[in-house]
């Protein structure tokens, strides 16, 4: 058998290929957009991808069943209850697909979204106990799926959350302890709460340790699963209904463009927004007025599809050698409306210099100083309601989550000096030029975030 784990940092994101070294034939497993690792790996160890299989609806990405059927003429197959525009192969109960030897069969978990499936990976056609189980977004390493996603597309949480109850304590938890877990997120990803670093596990190490995993009411599972749920990212929505679509498919040879200075001039002059994926110490120093700073280095993807509209027309200033890399980031998550890209940022920065402004930036002990004053700014803290419990919180903070800014961004006095904080940075940076975007004048970010603050003593009195 051939078993491949692909783990994308940005996402915290696994999708897997299995095959039959026998036959040649393989599936996909979940897989991303940009599909040529797949399409490589496969060549390299004689295999043909016959099948891809999407475990549900994604909504932190757009997958790559498109692609993927386009270059090897695949299926594509989804649980049983799934709608899509392009033609697909139900999977229900129990259905075995058998590559050769190696075998897969379909267990319907339905939870985090109705349709869901996971995968049972077989080694050999005759083994009692699988090899391993795909749980999707089932079941995570150090927790489960959130049921709330599809609160308000026809069911309840409460009503997801049951059907999670039952996938997750009657069926995966039925599995015997040596069965390995292969979920489709880790740590960091908004599809959870509390997922582990871990990219892997067992269903015994689950049953152990997973608070979720341990036998309860229906009514416990769901209050547990559903309390302290963070607003999604924007984009999720958008990203959901575009893995049920016909969409346009993605080409990193036509999508990475370099633009000319008029072209760049011209496209930004009717509209188009410039993503700035330069560190935000650099976009701090001097970049285009009205540019938005996403940086590329940390997770670049959700936090474009946070700050990002997905209707907007792109165009991205990159870090050096890094353009063709962050419009693949930007497609990941379904922003689609990419241009192109500047091939020389500084020289463009230069013949542009009118329009380049430095953006505001301020430290923890200036912020300090500025809070006694006779005209505070006010503070608004960007991090989750977890970070705020574990690392503390600056007295005077408003909390406006980063997901829930750009819907909240109005409960803000315009009239006001603001200063944006996350942990580190990088999200109040890119949060900062959301709100200048959106007319606030008197905007900063806190240099070295709450992590910086904590550090500078407060002044003695």
């Amino acid at each position: 058998m051939f078993f491949a784990q692909y783990y994308l940092d940005c996402l915290s994101h696994a999708s897997y290929l299995i095959g039959d070294e026998g036959t040649g034939r393989a599936v996909v497993v979940d897989p991303r957009r940009d599909v040529s690792e797949y399409l490589a790996d496969a060549a390299a160890h004689g295999l043909t991808v016959v099948g891809v299989v999407n475990t549900h609806f994604h909504a932190d990405f757009v997958a790559g069943h498109l692609e993927l059927a386009d270059s090897t003429g695949a299926w594509i197959g989804y649980g049983r209850r799934a709608e899509t525009e392009y033609p697909i192969r139900p999977l229900a109960e129990g259905e075995r697909i058998p590559l050769g030897d190696v075998v897969l069969e379909v267990m319907e978990t339905p939870g985090h979204t109705p349709e869901s499936i996971s995968v049972l990976v077989y080694e050999h056609a005759g083994d009692e106990v699988p090899y391993g189980v795909l749980t999707g977004d089932a079941l995570f390493v150090g927790d489960v799926g959130r049921p709330d996603l599809l609160a308000s597309a026809g069911f309840t949480s409460e009503e997801l959350g049951g059907m999670l109850h039952d996938s997750v304590q009657r069926k995966l938890m039925g599995l015997p302890d040596k069965v390995r877990v292969f979920p489709a997120h880790g740590a960091g990803s908004a599809c959870g709460k509390h997922l582990s670093a871990e990219t892997s596990s067992t269903i015994g190490e689950q049953r152990a340790a997973n608070y979720a995993c341990a036998p309860m009411s229906r009514e416990r599972f769901v209050a547990l699963v559903t309390a302290g749920q963070s607003a999604p990212p924007g984009y999720f929505a958008h990203d959901a209904a575009l893995n049920r679509k016909d969409r346009r498919r993605y080409d990193s040879a036509t999508a990475a463009r370099p633009l000319s200075l008029a072209e760049f001039t011209a496209l930004r002059e009717a509209g188009a927004v410039v993503v700035d994926a330069r560190d935000p110490r650099e976009f701090a120093a001097g970049h285009l007025r009205g540019a938005v700073n996403v940086p590329a280095d940390g997770r670049f993807a959700e936090l474009a599809g946070t700050v990002l509209d997905p209707g907007d027309r792109l165009v991205v200033i990159a870090p050096e050698r890094r353009a063709e890399e962050v419009l693949t980031r930007l497609a990941r998550v379904g922003l689609d409306r990419a241009e192109g890209y500047l091939p020389d940022p500084e020289a463009a920065l230069e013949a542009l210099a009118a329009e380049v402004s430095p953006a505001s930036r301020i430290t923890a002990a200036r912020l300090r100083e500025a809070l006694t004053g006779a005209r505070p700014p006010l503070v608004v803290d960007l991090r989750t309601g977890d970070e705020r419990e574990a690392n503390g919180v600056i007295d005077a903070a408003v909390h406006i989550p980063l997901n829930e800014l750009p819907r909240r961004a109005g409960e803000l006095p315009a009239g006001r000096p603001l200063v944006l904080h996350c942990a580190g940075g990088h999200r109040s940076s890119a949060a900062a030029g959301l709100l200048r975007r959106r007319g606030f004048e008197d905007v900063s970010d806190l240099l070295g975030g709450y992590t910086a603050w904590a550090l500078t003593a407060a002044p003695a009195t």
